[in-house]
């Protein structure tokens, strides 16, 4: 049975429709919102943002300081 990509299709099948540059555009944005969103609860003001993300950060293994 043959169908089309483009209709109907799962989300998993879907993503292979995509060409390189879209998905290096979408990998990019993602990439850099993470970093936004990382960048922001590191510098937070609030202690308790800042430190739950340290501690996070901690107990993934990644080291800080």
């Amino acid at each position: 049975m043959n169908t089309d990509a483009t209709t109907n299709a799962p989300a998993h099948v879907a993503i292979h429709s995509l060409s390189l540059s879209q998905r290096l555009i979408a990998g990019g944005l993602a990439l850099m919102l993470g970093l936004l969103l990382l960048g922001g609860a590191g510098f937070a003001g609030d202690y308790r943002l800042h430190n739950g993300a340290h501690d996070t950060r901690h107990a993934m293994g990644f080291p800080c300081h």
